[in-house]
């Protein structure tokens, strides 16, 4: 064995404690951290203090193993060549797109193991890389810093889109903003550069935009989103059909036309209606959802159980908060609960790695 003996005893006697430390090595080696902050970072730089001892820290507590980073630090003794307030300095200036670059690194180390291992769910629709997205936005005095929840001059956390890949079952990607009061619609154009031809982008309403949809189209790609009442132009072309039942209600199909008035473009979509059984919360009796994928690859009853879908990822979201404290994020301003938020991201791709390894 290659480590021998002595690393065999604790295989022997507790196989996935060796496990799981194999695995936080590999998602948070720190030569492959440094060199990933050197190569995105703009503004902050290296001097004593290594980006990642920073992550270090911070996965302590995003992990659960320390109540907060004052108290990793402490644990860490001599390892951190720096005092407690050059730690929080620095970890109050990386910059968001650092942090997006820890997600999307991770994503794609964790990735490959998970492909190996063969555990990947099933391709939610064939010949398509399903993209699935949505926001995450903390209000202002969920889990602050006790001392500062009844400030009314304190600055709101920041927001992320947050792009699951339903096969993996990983967050792959986040896109950061700085504004807490900023419409998650402004943050569109960084989605976009993110689609591939061939692509199913999954997402709510609020993410249907006519520069959004129509963006997706001209890159090749193809998009799944529930209309909202306000954001385009369009109108009904043909009759309704009927075309059968989901679990939720009856579904219908209907061609509609999509207009881009400052190009002058038309899309052709498929717009799918499920008239529900019951109403939603919000008195709702139909959804209406929006689609060019072609017919011969999702017939509408299939549509409309993709769109489902989409609740993977706030299920995700939710086992963030509970599970790798995604919620807990004690900082006092956007950059740090940004960096909070990619070391929750990191720590889900672990948990479920770990899941698949033991089955």
């Amino acid at each position: 064995m290659l480590l021998g003996k002595p690393f065999g005893a604790f295989v022997e006697g507790s196989p996935v404690s060796v496990m799981v430390r194999g695995v936080l090595k590999r998602a948070f080696n720190s030569e492959r951290i440094d060199k990933l902050f050197e190569r995105t970072a703009d503004v902050q730089y290296t001097r004593e203090l290594a980006f990642s001892t920073v992550v270090g820290l911070m996965s302590e507590v995003v992990l659960g193993v320390a109540p907060s980073i004052h108290a990793a630090y402490q644990e860490a003794g001599d390892t951190v060549p720096v005092a407690i307030a050059l730690v929080y300095n620095k970890l109050n200036g990386v910059e968001p797109d650092v942090s997006a670059e820890l997600v999307r690194d991770s994503a794609r180390q964790l990735g490959l193991v998970i492909r190996r291992m063969k555990g990947t769910t099933p391709g939610l629709l064939p010949g398509y890389r399903v993209r699935l997205l949505d926001g995450n936005h903390l209000s202002g005095t969920e889990h602050r810093i006790e001392e500062l929840r009844s400030m009314r001059a304190d600055a709101l956390p920041g927001q992320a889109l947050v792009v699951l890949d339903p096969e993996l079952m990983l967050a792959v990607d986040v896109v950061p903003c700085e504004d807490g009061h900023a419409q998650e619609r402004s943050l569109l154009a960084d989605v976009l550069t993110m689609v591939e031809p061939g692509d199913l982008w999954i997402k709510d309403r609020n993410f249907c935009t006519t520069k959004f949809l129509f963006g997706i189209a001209r890159r090749g790609s193809h998009f799944l989103v529930r209309q909202h009442g306000s954001t385009l132009r369009w109108e009904l072309a043909g009759k309704r059909k009927r075309r059968g039942r989901t679990k939720t209600g009856t579904v219908y199909e209907q061609t509609v036309h999509l207009h881009d008035a400052k190009t002058g473009e038309t899309l052709v979509v498929r717009r799918i209606t499920i008239e529900l059984d019951e109403p939603t919360r919000d008195g709702e009796t139909e959804v209406h959802l929006l689609t060019n994928l072609p017919a011969r690859d999702a017939r509408a009853r299939r549509v409309a159980n993709l769109y489902l879908k989409r609740w993977t990822i706030e299920q995700d979201i939710q086992a963030g908060k509970g599970e790798c404290g995604l919620d807990e994020y004690e900082t006092r301003g956007w950059i740090g609960w940004h960096h909070h938020t990619a070391l929750s991201m990191l720590a889900l791709l672990f948990l479920v790695l770990q899941r698949i390894q033991l089955g």
